[in-house]
């Protein structure tokens, strides 16, 4: 069980592995801006990543994104929330999905984050329609992957025009 606010604290957290990992390993508990806090824990994930090949690249955010799924829908089971905004593990798969062939350098590590926190918040449509109408660890999934889509296209169309 949660604390009274329904967010948990970090001993509670470290209590059940798979909401700490749903949380970003913490990151979702950020009392400000809790998606940008899983998003900047993204960033190592994704310059661990990066060397593999394309092939590999692709399969372990392909894994991420369904492990995503349970991780996301225990948290919702554990927090009783329908989307907790201290969920963050979309952010982190949102922005390995963003980084999917990007080029290399902090440059583009920047253009990345700051492109997929723009489209995550703006939600254009599908985004929106994805929040709002699908529900539980697939839903809090779905919306941070198509707003990742637009930030993937939006980075490999900067790197072509530059």
């Amino acid at each position: 069980m949660t604390t009274s606010s329904n967010k948990p604290d970090f001993r509670q957290l470290l209590k059940r592995p798979a909401c700490f990992a749903a949380l970003g390993f913490g990151a979702g508990l950020s009392p400000k801006a809790p998606g940008t806090a899983g998003t900047v824990v993204a960033i190592p994930i994704y310059l661990l990543l990066q060397p593999l090949s394309v092939f590999w690249y692709l399969l372990a955010t392909l894994a991420a994104f369904v492990i995503g799924i349970w991780l996301c829908q225990q948290a919702v089971n554990w927090l009783q929330q329908e989307d907790p905004s201290a969920v963050v593990w979309d952010e982190i798969v949102g922005y390995l999905v963003t980084m999917i062939m990007a080029p290399q350098g902090w440059q583009w590590v920047i253009a990345g984050f700051v492109l997929f926190r723009l489209f995550d918040i703006w939600k254009p449509w599908p985004v929106k329609l994805a929040d709002q109408q699908v529900h539980g660890g697939f839903g809090i999934m779905l919306d941070d992957v198509i707003a990742a889509i637009y930030a993937a296209i939006c980075l490999q169309l900067l790197y072509f025009l530059l």
